[in-house]
């Protein structure tokens, strides 16, 4: 027998369960249940916890899946308590999904997850705890955006700045603008404090901060940069959290703006020793740049260097656990600061970290996600990645041209109706478009074929504000009686008129029983009221006294329009500085559009009680209706996409303002738009569309031809060819014909053709004459410009062809048309002819579409 140490030393291979062994399925069963399920890649990011990791996830692909698993991985392996763990996310409703789905898998443990929340809510208990250090108390009250405003009135007021001409609402998006990207008063670059007060914007952002102090108020942007100023300045507080931290994930990662991404980076760092103080080293890939600990501001500022945005790395330790989950081809909120660089520099920032890329889609058909990937493909700026299903391919996206956007919405809801006779649940159809304005011309619809719908992430067209007022002013034109709207607008826009002046109106009112129209006339021959306010109200009497005189002699439409700019409604919005004024001025030339297919202003009045009125219970299966950038995180079924076109999609203000950056994130917006599609994407364009309040000819969005064609199948609308519309895109029934001639049937058009023939000027090659256009863009910006009214006329040959042109056919021939069958001619104008149709209705077509039967 050999002595022990008398044995030979051989290497012991390394050992691995034998597959199919005792070991192996132990093994297996032990598996964690949260593990089932996971793919390959999503497994990999759920497992992969050393290191900094980015996890690029398609559209479809279970992100909040993995993020929710990974927490569980982390807490059942282990490797920190719930309270070291920093989880953030972008929204509540994402924060309290992710904790519903950590109860579900480990019950209690979830409740122990303090740093599980939003950039702010978690920025905003930092600064609670160390509030001292910034000049506050742990009790400091968060200001609502009406308290900024009061705040920035007041410091416009000291500094004898006319609030007329630098509204402090511009004042509030220029100082939220600076502090989403991290600058402190002193770091804002000369140049762009100079715009705004003649050069005294930072002199107003730090009187404005200094306030905020004495007041021990913070606002919503300062929950970030205070804790920024705070990490800086106080290394100490800075590893406190770093050592508290062992791992972090972030949600959402190419949402992040600069101030987000400074908070992140600093935090996700690895302590430095007490004795060797952090100072940030700066790589500058997009001229990122923040003071190192213990610089001076003022000289920051002084150097020259403007710090647009920032970075913060060390050089010599070593990045901590941080696992961020993003798309970069999901980045749509550039308008409201999103640096989609912070995601593509990811491995600059952290070097080597892993990337793993979740691109098997469980949401998609093959086609659909074949032309979403086709599509983003043409993006410059993207790590790159490609969707894929196992699912079956499907049916092709499809892509329909329309005459005009009314076309368009007959069109779609014909659709929906078929897709509802077919037993789709309305819940799983949306329209998804790429501005608020659109969705008129689509709730007129559905009112009229009684198709319940809703308004995602915002309110219907008729209950936004500034509808609600414009129809205020026009109900008590109608209606003087009509004291709910006399009391919403007679001090809108502000006239002087306080609460004390309305309750005094309400009691004089009472006590004569008298509508308060009367007994504001009454009122303004008395001394009761101040001079000042009695002036105000006495030119609003004087007003509508005026503008109801003017409705006997001139249409609705064009009163409309008086109305809105004699009241100083629309120049109140013009001097809107806010990011959704633009926005608002739209809504109201859409309004003014939506007039003109009524005779008078009752009809269109008591059409908006109609529309109004229809408020389904929240049971009830609703289509929905939404813009493109709140469809972001939703699926449906069914997904049409309308106003597929140059100008407005992609949209030719982002193509102004931000040149190839803005096409990118429009096409990434387009992108979103398709992988919302489960089952069917429907891509509608108009020939026609008024858009900024003027008709024009539109060309087909450039995404069109970014589509791959073996996925993509052209269709006609089924919204009838209300003139013989052409589709103006691909192989189309027109292609042969002359240019014919058009007009519209709507009441309103024809009596102002009708009205205003004899101011009709030539243009040359046809269209719309914009000079001539009470929306003409000659006019005000926003505004309804009246100099050379004149009607919007379709001029020239075609105008020419179209009324001067007598038809061969007659009233009541019996004809057949190839596609709508037989039918007989009820009415004729020019060369065109209403015909009733036996199968498809009254439709008008082009005579040279029809034979006699």
């Amino acid at each position: 027998m050999t002595e022990p140490n008398k044995l030979i030393h051989r290497e012991v291979p390394d050992h691995q369960p034998a597959a199919g062994g005792i070991a192996a399925r132990a093994r297996a069963s032990a598996t964690p249940q949260y593990l089932a399920g996971l793919n390959p890649e999503q497994r990999e990011a759920v497992e992969t916890l050393d290191g900094p990791v980015l996890v690029l996830a398609g559209a479809g692909t279970g992100k909040t899946r993995v993020l929710t698993c990974r927490i569980a991985h982390i807490l059942s392996m282990g490797r920190a308590r719930p309270g070291e763990i920093l989880s953030v996310t972008f929204t509540n409703k994402a924060a309290r999904e992710m904790k519903l789905r950590l109860g579900q898998m480990l019950g209690q443990a979830v409740e122990g997850m303090p740093w599980l929340g939003t950039f702010h809510s978690i920025g905003g208990r930092i600064l609670r705890t160390h509030a001292e250090l910034v000049q506050l108390k742990s009790s400091f009250t968060v200001l609502d955006v009406d308290d900024q405003i009061r705040l920035l009135k007041q410091l416009l007021q000291a500094e004898n700045i006319d609030d007329k001409r630098w509204p402090a609402r511009m004042l509030a998006g220029l100082i939220d603008g600076w502090k989403n990207r991290g600058l402190t008063p002193s770091q804002v670059p000369p140049g762009e404090a100079a715009i705004f007060g003649n050069g005294k914007g930072g002199k107003l952002y730090s009187a404005y901060q200094e306030r905020l102090k004495i007041l021990n108020a913070a606002d919503f942007g300062d929950l970030l940069l205070e804790n920024i100023r705070l990490f800086r300045e106080n290394p100490d507080v800075l590893r406190q959290y770093q050592n508290r931290f062992k791992f972090i994930l972030v949600d959402e990662y190419q949402d992040t703006n600069v101030a987000q991404y400074l908070w992140l980076r600093l935090l996700a760092q690895s302590p430095s020793k007490p004795e060797a103080p952090q100072s940030l080293v700066v790589p500058a890939p997009t001229d990122y740049s923040i003071p190192a600990s213990g610089t001076n501001d003022k000289q920051t500022a002084a150097s020259g260097s403007a710090p647009a945005v920032q970075s913060a790395s060390l050089s010599s330790a070593r990045p901590k656990n941080i696992c961020c989950v993003g798309d970069d081809d999901q980045s749509i909120y550039g308008w409201r600061g999103a640096e989609v660089d912070n995601i593509l520099r990811f491995e600059h920032d952290f070097p080597g970290a892993k990337v793993i890329r979740l691109e098997r889609n469980y949401r998609s058909t093959g086609h659909i996600l074949a032309a979403a990937s086709h599509l983003i493909a043409h993006n410059e700026g993207r790590l790159g990645k490609t969707l894929r299903t196992e699912d079956v391919d499907g049916q092709k996206v499809t892509v329909t041209g329309s005459w005009d956007s009314e076309e368009e919405a007959r069109g779609i809801g014909e659709e929906i109706e078929e897709l509802q006779r077919a037993g789709e649940n309305l819940n799983d159809v949306a329209i998804l478009v790429r501005a608020s304005f659109q969705m008129r011309e689509f709730e007129d619809r559905f009112v009229t074929l009684g198709l319940p719908y809703r308004v995602i992430g915002g309110p219907r067209f008729y209950e936004r504000a500034e509808i609600r007022d414009a129809l205020a002013y026009l109900r008590v034109i109608n209606s003087p009686a009509d004291d709910l709207a006399f009391e919403r607008i007679v001090n809108v826009p502000k006239r002087g008129l306080g609460d004390a002046t309305v309750q005094m109106l309400h009691d004089h009112a009472r006590k004569r029983r008298i509508p308060l129209f009367e007994a504001a006339r009454a009122v303004i021959e008395t001394d009761e009221l101040k001079p000042k306010a009695r002036g105000g109200l006495r030119d609003v009497i004087t007003s509508f006294e005026r503008w109801r005189a003017q409705r006997e002699v001139i249409s609705h439409t064009e009163l409309a329009e008086i109305v809105l700019d004699e009241s100083g409604y629309t120049e109140m919005w013009q001097k809107d500085r806010s990011a959704d004024a633009a926005g608002r001025l739209e809504n109201l030339k859409e309004l003014v559009r939506s007039m003109e297919e009524f005779e008078n202003l009752q009809g269109f009045l008591e059409h908006i009680s109609l529309v109004m009125d229809r408020d389904g219970g929240a049971d009830e299966e609703a289509v929905s209706l939404m813009t493109l950038h709140s469809a972001k995180g939703l699926e449906f079924d069914n997904v049409f996409l309308p106003g597929w076109e140059e100008g407005l999609f992609p949209s030719q203000r982002t193509l102004d303002e931000q040149g190839r950056a803005g096409l990118e994130e429009e096409r990434r917006l387009a992108h979103v738009g398709l992988t919302r599609a489960r089952r069917r994407a429907k891509i509608y364009f108009a020939t026609n569309r008024r858009i900024h309040g003027t008709w024009s000819t539109t060309i087909p969005s450039r995404f069109l031809d970014e589509l791959p064609a073996p996925n993509v199948e052209i269709t006609e609308s089924k919204g009838g060819s209300g003139w013989g519309g052409s589709s103006g895109y691909g192989p189309s029934r027109f292609d042969n014909v002359e240019s014919f001639g058009s007009s519209y049937a709507t009441p309103g058009w024809q009596r102002a053709q009708a009205n205003r023939a004899r101011g009709r000027k030539g243009q040359a090659g046809g269209g719309f004459n914009e000079s001539q256009s009470p929306f003409s863009s000659r006019a005000e910006p926003g505004g309804f410009g009246r100099t050379n009214r004149a009607p919007m006329t379709i001029e020239g040959e075609l105008i020419a062809k179209s009324t001067g042109t007598t038809s061969e056919f007659k009233l009541e021939d019996r004809v057949f048309h190839q596609k709508f069958g037989y039918g007989q001619v009820v009415k004729i104008d020019g060369n065109k002819l209403t015909i009733a149709f036996e199968k498809a209705g009254e439709k008008k077509v082009v005579d040279s579409f029809v034979e006699r039967a």
